[in-house]
């Protein structure tokens, strides 16, 4: 499989899905929002959106899996998967705001082989694919060198379902807030983790994650040099529903203080 070729072709499935989703925005009315829990929203424009990536991603490897936010196809133990969020950022997209993204990401076996996100509203694209480095709009970039947390600025992700740990959340923010240059909350974990790779951000921890929602992103910062892992330390990251992300310098750091409030007492 050449990745790098393949590489291309997705950015251009996300490309045109991106411009499909940019010019149906101001076309959005609530009579087309889908409300699957109070902070969770679904659009034709999801819909539409992934059917389209999923049959130009299907030209491309035929029988290949799919694990994809809107259900539109389905994995079985395929050689190739592919993890699909159409438009990540749902809730910023119906409401004008920015980020929202496209993010595609492919499987090799257990092995993350190819990494595509579009950010559609600053035409952004953030990608790489095995054993290259990282790249946003043909400009190869990499995570930040600060080491400190009085350097760094966070970013996170307030979860719309699982409230059983808002106070061990919080308590993490509350170190956060106090030692470091700021925390944002953007809306979408695709361009969080791509904004790490660009050394924009240090770091970013969330919970209540999908592994659509994250898979392009991390495989994206892991070949810029920034490290994931779960809550405890493992690599049940993709599937167990938390990371914790950051720079290869600020990670020991980082990840000391998310583990403390919130791996497993």
């Amino acid at each position: 499989m050449d990745y790098k070729k393949l590489c291309f072709q997705v950015q251009e499935i996300a490309r045109t899905t991106g411009n499909f989703i940019r010019d149906e925005q101001k076309k959005i009315s609530a009579k087309n929002i889908e409300i699957k829990s109070v902070a969770s929203l679904v659009t034709y424009v999801d819909k539409t959106a992934e059917q389209q990536i999923v049959s130009a991603l299907k030209a491309l490897i035929p029988d290949s899996g799919f694990v994809a936010e809107e259900g539109t196809a389905d994995s079985n133990n395929e050689k190739y998967t592919w993890f699909v969020d159409p438009l990540d950022g749902t809730t910023n997209y119906i409401h004008g705001l920015a980020p929202h993204s496209v993010s595609i990401a492919l499987a090799e076996g257990d092995t993350m082989v190819l990494g595509v996100v579009y950010e559609v509203g600053a035409n952004e694209m953030f990608y790489a694919w095995r054993d290259s480095a990282a790249y946003c709009n043909g400009e190869e970039i990499h995570s930040a060198n600060r080491e400190k947390s009085e350097d760094t600025l966070i970013a996170t992700g307030f979860p719309y379902y699982d409230f059983d740990r808002m106070d061990d959340y919080i308590e993490a923010m509350k170190v956060l807030m106090q030692s470091t240059r700021g925390i944002r909350r953007f809306g979408s974990a695709a361009i969080d983790l791509c904004y790490i790779a660009a050394g924009r951000f240090d770091a970013f921890w969330e919970h209540a994650l999908h592994a659509w929602d994250v898979a392009a992103g991390v495989f994206i910062l892991q070949q810029a040099g920034g490290k994931t892992v779960d809550f405890n330390g493992g690599n049940n990251w993709l599937f167990g529903g938390e990371l914790v992300s950051a720079s290869g310098s600020y990670f020991p750091e980082f990840y000391g203080i998310i583990n403390k409030h919130l791996g497993t007492k």
